[in-house]
């Protein structure tokens, strides 16, 4: 680790320094508004795209099991076609992110219907609908860890 971030980390500037650079919240609280929130990401970005299924807050999805959001296809026989069905999940931690952190989630989950890997190619569709993806993604790890490393509120 850095010096510079070890000292922000350890005197507890790093999360409000963050929080400077990133200072609009989000309304988008509940599933029905990440629906819409995602649609119209989609609609702006990718227009040809297969429409969405469900759009959805997951608890289970945890940082330290390495997932902040996952996205699906579930295929299904229906008479003689093969309907799929996608979905992406969020993880619920991005309720309290910065809008940007938001939009940042939504945009990797968003690439990953077009291109599975991480790869060059996922890189550049991410960088495509948002063009500060990697400084907003290199800021949201550098968030979660200022998250980590906050002191326990006092207990009342």
């Amino acid at each position: 680790m850095p010096e510079q971030l070890r000292h922000l980390l350890q005197s507890g500037r790093l999360r409000a320094l963050l929080e400077e650079r990133y200072p609009e919240p989000h309304e988008v609280r509940f599933d029905r508004a990440l629906y819409e929130y995602v649609h119209d990401v989609q609609g702006a970005a990718m227009k040809r795209a297969a429409p969405l299924a469900k759009v959805v807050y997951d608890n289970r999805l945890h940082v330290i099991r390495g997932a902040l959001g996952t996205h699906t296809t579930v295929a299904r026989v229906q008479g003689k076609k093969l309907k799929a069905k996608r979905e992406i999940r969020v993880a619920s931690l991005f309720k309290q992110a910065p809008a940007a952190f938001l939009r940042m989630i939504v945009v990797h989950e968003l690439a990953h219907q077009k291109v599975r890997e991480h790869d060059q190619d996922f890189y550049a569709l991410c960088t495509h609908m948002e063009p500060d993806y990697h400084q907003l993604e290199y800021d949201f790890r550098l968030w979660l860890l200022a998250c980590e490393h906050a002191p326990e509120p006092p207990a009342s």
